[in-house]
C-alpha cells in the first residue's frame, strides 16, 4: 500500500507563490526596462531630403539602403525642411546645396536623435568635406540633453499611481473618488509646472497649457489605477501600476523617440499615458502645439475611461449602509 503524500502547509504554498511572483515581477522589470534600451535603433525615422532633385537623388538612394532606418520626406528647399521640423513631421533634414551638405536638426524633439542624424550624415558625406549642422529648434539650454525632461516621466506615473491607490484605501467612492482625483491632478500639475518652467527652465512653452498637460498625464494615469481597483477590488491596483510603470515608463520613448525603440513597442508606448504625455509635453513646451491632437487624445480617453470606471464600481458595489444609532436607550432592571 502506498504512502499518501504530505501536502505542503498553507503557510509553505504562499511562501513559494510569492517567490515565484517576485522572481517573474523581477524578470517583467529587466525585459520591459532593458530590452528596448539594447535594440535602440532607427526604426522608419521620418527625415527630410531638400534640395534639387538631381543632387538627392544619390543621397536619397544611399539612406534608403539602411534597411528601413530612415523614412524620406522629399522636400524642395531648406525652408519647407525648415517648416517640417517645426511642424514635427520629420526629426532632421539634409539639405543638399552647392557648397555641400547642410544638415537640420531639433534637438528640442530629441537630443539622441540630432546626434545620430549627425553621425549617420558624416558617414554619408563625401571624403573631406565638411557637413554644417543647424539645430533649428534647440533643447532648453538647462535641459540641452532632454535629461530632465525623460525623468520627469516617472514621477507622473509614480504620482498617479499613488493617486489611485490612496482613493482606493481611503474608501472614496462615486463622485468624492472622481472629484479627489481630479483635483490631486490640478494640483501635481501646477506644482510639476512651477518646478520644472519656473524654477530649473527645462520647459519653455506657454506655463498654463504645460501645467495642463502634466496634470491630463497624472489624471489619465491615476484614473486607470482607480479605476482598475474599483471594478477589480484591491488587486487593481497591481494591474494598474504594472501597466504604468512598468510598461509605460520604459515604452514611452521620451529619454530618445519612439522610432528608436524595437517594434512594436514604440508605438504600444504612445497608446499609453506615459508616452503619450511625454510626446505632449515636448509639443506644446517647445513646438507651440505641433501634432498635439493623437497624445492629447490618447490621454483624455484613458482619463475618461478610468473615471467612468469609478463609477461604475461604485454603482457596482454599493458601499455599506451604517447601522442606525438606537433612539433609546434599554433600561435594564436592576434586581
Amino acid at each position: 500500500m502506498s504512502t499518501p503524500v504530505p501536502t505542503p502547509p498553507p503557510q509553505g504554498r504562499r511562501t513559494v507563490a510569492v517567490a515565484v511572483l517576485v522572481s517573474a515581477l523581477a524578470a517583467l522589470a529587466l525585459w520591459a526596462f532593458a530590452w528596448p534600451a539594447a535594440r535602440t535603433a532607427p526604426r522608419d525615422l521620418p527625415l527630410g531630403v531638400a534640395g534639387p532633385a538631381r543632387a538627392t537623388a544619390p543621397l536619397q538612394a544611399q539612406l534608403k539602403e539602411k534597411d528601413g532606418a530612415f523614412e524620406i520626406h522629399r522636400y524642395a528647399d531648406e525652408a519647407e525642411a525648415r517648416d517640417a521640423i517645426e511642424d514635427r513631421t520629420v526629426y532632421g533634414a539634409i539639405v543638399a546645396t552647392p557648397q555641400g551638405m547642410r544638415l537640420l536638426t531639433a534637438t528640442a524633439a530629441s537630443p539622441v536623435v540630432a546626434q545620430l542624424l549627425e553621425q549617420a550624415v558624416a558617414g554619408q558625406a563625401p571624403e573631406g568635406s565638411r557637413v554644417t549642422t543647424t539645430d533649428v529648434v534647440s533643447a532648453p539650454a538647462a535641459d540641452p540633453r532632454g535629461a530632465a525632461l525623460g525623468a520627469s516621466v516617472l514621477p507622473l506615473a509614480i504620482a498617479g499611481v499613488a493617486a489611485g491607490a490612496i482613493v482606493t484605501l481611503l474608501g472614496l467612492r462615486g463622485i468624492r473618488a472622481v472629484t479627489s482625483l481630479v483635483l490631486g491632478a490640478a494640483l501635481v500639475g501646477a506644482v510639476a509646472a512651477a518646478l520644472t518652467h519656473s524654477w530649473l527652465g527645462v520647459l519653455t512653452g506657454n506655463w498654463w497649457a504645460e501645467a495642463g498637460v502634466l496634470s491630463l498625464s497624472t489624471l489619465a494615469v491615476g484614473a486607470t489605477v482607480a479605476g482598475c481597483a474599483a471594478l477589480l477590488g484591491p488587486a487593481g491596483i497591481g494591474v494598474g501600476a504594472l501597466a504604468m510603470v512598468l510598461l509605460g515608463n520604459p515604452f514611452s520613448g521620451v529619454t530618445s523617440a519612439p522610432q528608436l525603440l524595437p517594434e512594436p513597442v514604440g508605438f504600444l508606448g504612445q497608446l499609453l499615458p506615459p508616452g503619450a504625455g511625454g510626446t505632449l509635453l515636448r509639443s506644446v513646451s517647445f513646438f507651440d502645439g505641433a501634432r498635439a491632437t493623437a497624445p492629447l487624445i490618447t490621454l483624455t480617453v484613458w482619463g475618461l475611461l478610468g473615471l467612468t470606471a469609478v463609477l461604475l464600481g461604485a454603482l457596482r458595489r454599493p458601499a455599506p449602509a451604517r447601522d442606525e444609532a438606537p433612539t433609546a436607550r434599554e433600561t435594564v432592571p436592576v434586581p
